[in-house]
Protein backbone atom coordinates (compact mmCIF):
# COMPACT_ATOMS: atom_id res chain seq x y z
CA UNK A 1 0.00 0.00 0.00
CA UNK A 2 0.88 3.50 -0.72
CA UNK A 3 -0.30 6.59 0.72
CA UNK A 4 -0.13 10.22 -0.75
CA UNK A 5 0.59 12.99 1.75
CA UNK A 6 -0.03 16.53 1.56
CA UNK A 7 -0.76 19.47 3.39
CA UNK A 8 -0.48 23.56 3.55
CA UNK A 9 1.25 25.35 6.88
CA UNK A 10 -2.07 24.52 8.78
CA UNK A 11 -1.82 21.02 8.62
CA UNK A 12 2.23 20.92 8.72
CA UNK A 13 1.72 19.42 11.99
CA UNK A 14 -0.35 16.57 12.00
CA UNK A 15 1.22 15.38 8.40
CA UNK A 16 4.10 14.88 10.22
CA UNK A 17 2.81 13.52 13.26
CA UNK A 18 0.70 10.61 10.24
CA UNK A 19 4.11 10.13 8.59
CA UNK A 20 5.69 9.51 11.99
CA UNK A 21 3.00 6.40 11.97
CA UNK A 22 2.87 5.37 8.75
CA UNK A 23 7.21 4.88 9.08
CA UNK A 24 6.13 3.19 12.62
CA UNK A 25 3.59 1.10 10.64
CA UNK A 26 6.11 0.02 7.41
CA UNK A 27 3.08 1.88 5.21
CA UNK A 28 4.86 3.58 1.81
CA UNK A 29 4.03 7.08 1.40
CA UNK A 30 4.92 10.41 -1.25
CA UNK A 31 4.98 13.45 0.91
CA UNK A 32 3.66 15.60 -1.49
CA UNK A 33 4.35 18.65 0.80
CA UNK A 34 4.44 21.75 1.97
CA UNK A 35 7.59 21.19 3.52
CA UNK A 36 8.40 24.38 5.32
CA UNK A 37 5.46 25.74 7.58
CA UNK A 38 5.30 29.33 5.63
CA UNK A 39 1.57 30.53 3.57
CA UNK A 40 1.06 28.07 1.09
CA UNK A 41 -1.68 27.29 -1.85
CA UNK A 42 -3.78 24.24 -0.45
CA UNK A 43 -5.29 23.73 -4.10
CA UNK A 44 -1.51 23.03 -4.95
CA UNK A 45 -0.94 20.27 -2.39
CA UNK A 46 -4.56 18.82 -3.14
CA UNK A 47 -3.75 18.61 -6.74
CA UNK A 48 -0.58 16.65 -6.80
CA UNK A 49 -1.94 14.29 -3.81
CA UNK A 50 -5.39 14.01 -6.16
CA UNK A 51 -3.05 13.09 -9.62
CA UNK A 52 -1.12 10.42 -7.70
CA UNK A 53 -4.13 8.78 -6.37
CA UNK A 54 -5.68 9.08 -9.60
CA UNK A 55 -3.21 7.71 -12.14
CA UNK A 56 -2.59 4.91 -9.07
CA UNK A 57 0.71 5.56 -8.27
CA UNK A 58 -1.00 5.73 -4.93
CA UNK A 59 -3.88 3.69 -3.47
CA UNK A 60 -5.03 6.42 -1.17
CA UNK A 61 -4.48 10.34 -0.36
CA UNK A 62 -4.50 12.03 2.74
CA UNK A 63 -4.51 16.02 3.11
CA UNK A 64 -4.47 17.91 6.17
CA UNK A 65 -5.32 21.73 6.60
CA UNK A 66 -6.81 24.36 8.99
CA UNK A 67 -10.87 23.10 8.31
CA UNK A 68 -9.96 19.68 5.52
CA UNK A 69 -12.37 21.73 3.35
CA UNK A 70 -10.35 23.57 0.84
CA UNK A 71 -7.84 20.42 0.20
CA UNK A 72 -11.38 18.39 0.18
CA UNK A 73 -13.05 20.39 -2.70
CA UNK A 74 -9.66 20.83 -4.21
CA UNK A 75 -8.92 16.96 -4.44
CA UNK A 76 -12.53 16.02 -5.58
CA UNK A 77 -11.56 18.33 -8.83
CA UNK A 78 -9.58 15.66 -9.87
CA UNK A 79 -10.51 13.54 -12.53
CA UNK A 80 -10.99 9.91 -10.50
CA UNK A 81 -11.02 11.67 -7.15
CA UNK A 82 -13.12 10.68 -4.49
CA UNK A 83 -12.43 12.76 -1.21
CA UNK A 84 -14.71 12.60 1.77
CA UNK A 85 -14.29 14.80 5.19
CA UNK A 86 -13.14 12.60 7.85
CA UNK A 87 -14.87 14.47 10.78
CA UNK A 88 -15.85 11.67 12.73
CA UNK A 89 -14.74 7.50 12.70
CA UNK A 90 -18.40 6.52 11.36
CA UNK A 91 -18.30 9.14 8.39
CA UNK A 92 -14.75 8.07 7.72
CA UNK A 93 -15.64 4.41 7.47
CA UNK A 94 -18.83 4.95 5.55
CA UNK A 95 -16.43 7.18 3.04
CA UNK A 96 -14.88 4.14 2.07
CA UNK A 97 -17.61 1.51 2.55
CA UNK A 98 -20.34 3.58 0.47
CA UNK A 99 -18.47 5.88 -1.79
CA UNK A 100 -15.15 4.06 -2.63
CA UNK A 101 -13.47 7.43 -1.56
CA UNK A 102 -9.76 7.13 -2.36
CA UNK A 103 -8.50 10.22 -0.47
CA UNK A 104 -9.17 11.69 3.00
CA UNK A 105 -9.51 15.43 4.33
CA UNK A 106 -8.68 16.45 8.23
CA UNK A 107 -8.91 19.72 9.43
CA UNK A 108 -5.86 19.90 12.39
CA UNK A 109 -7.96 23.21 13.84
CA UNK A 110 -10.36 21.32 14.53
CA UNK A 111 -9.70 17.44 14.89
CA UNK A 112 -7.16 15.88 17.67
CA UNK A 113 -4.04 14.06 16.98
CA UNK A 114 -5.23 10.57 17.68
CA UNK A 115 -8.90 11.23 16.42
CA UNK A 116 -6.74 12.20 12.91
CA UNK A 117 -4.40 9.05 13.52
CA UNK A 118 -7.16 6.48 14.36
CA UNK A 119 -9.65 7.93 11.47
CA UNK A 120 -6.10 7.76 8.82
CA UNK A 121 -6.22 3.75 10.03
CA UNK A 122 -10.58 3.06 10.07
CA UNK A 123 -10.38 4.92 6.67
CA UNK A 124 -7.08 2.76 4.85
CA UNK A 125 -8.39 -0.82 6.93
CA UNK A 126 -12.43 -0.23 5.77
CA UNK A 127 -12.75 -2.01 2.24
CA UNK A 128 -15.83 -0.43 -0.34
CA UNK A 129 -18.65 -2.59 1.08
CA UNK A 130 -19.91 -3.39 -2.84
CA UNK A 131 -23.62 -3.50 -1.90
CA UNK A 132 -25.58 -3.43 -5.14
CA UNK A 133 -26.90 0.21 -4.41
CA UNK A 134 -23.69 1.58 -3.25
CA UNK A 135 -21.89 0.45 -6.20
CA UNK A 136 -24.84 2.13 -8.44
CA UNK A 137 -24.47 5.79 -6.70
CA UNK A 138 -20.32 5.66 -7.29
CA UNK A 139 -20.66 4.83 -10.73
CA UNK A 140 -23.23 7.42 -11.13
CA UNK A 141 -20.71 9.95 -9.59
CA UNK A 142 -18.37 8.18 -11.76
CA UNK A 143 -20.77 9.67 -14.77
CA UNK A 144 -21.09 12.90 -13.98
CA UNK A 145 -17.58 13.31 -13.64
CA UNK A 146 -17.55 12.51 -17.04
CA UNK A 147 -20.49 14.74 -17.83
CA UNK A 148 -22.57 12.69 -18.21
CA UNK A 149 -25.99 12.25 -17.48
CA UNK A 150 -27.48 10.27 -14.88
CA UNK A 151 -31.16 8.50 -13.76
CA UNK A 152 -32.86 8.30 -10.74
CA UNK A 153 -33.56 4.84 -9.63
CA UNK A 154 -37.10 4.02 -8.49
CA UNK A 155 -37.28 3.37 -4.58
CA UNK A 156 -35.15 0.37 -3.74
CA UNK A 157 -36.75 -2.74 -2.20
CA UNK A 158 -34.99 -5.53 -0.16
CA UNK A 159 -34.06 -6.98 -3.44
CA UNK A 160 -32.08 -4.46 -4.94
CA UNK A 161 -29.96 -3.84 -1.89
CA UNK A 162 -28.86 -7.47 -1.84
Amino acid sequence: MKIAIGSDRCGFDYKYTLIKHMKEKEIDFIDVGTLEKVPSDSPYFASKVGKLVASEKCDFGVLICATGTGMEIAANKIPGVMCAMGYTDEVTRLSREHNNCNVIAFGQDHMKEEEVIRRFEIFINTDFGRMKHHAYRVNQIKSLEQGEEIELQPVMDEKWRK
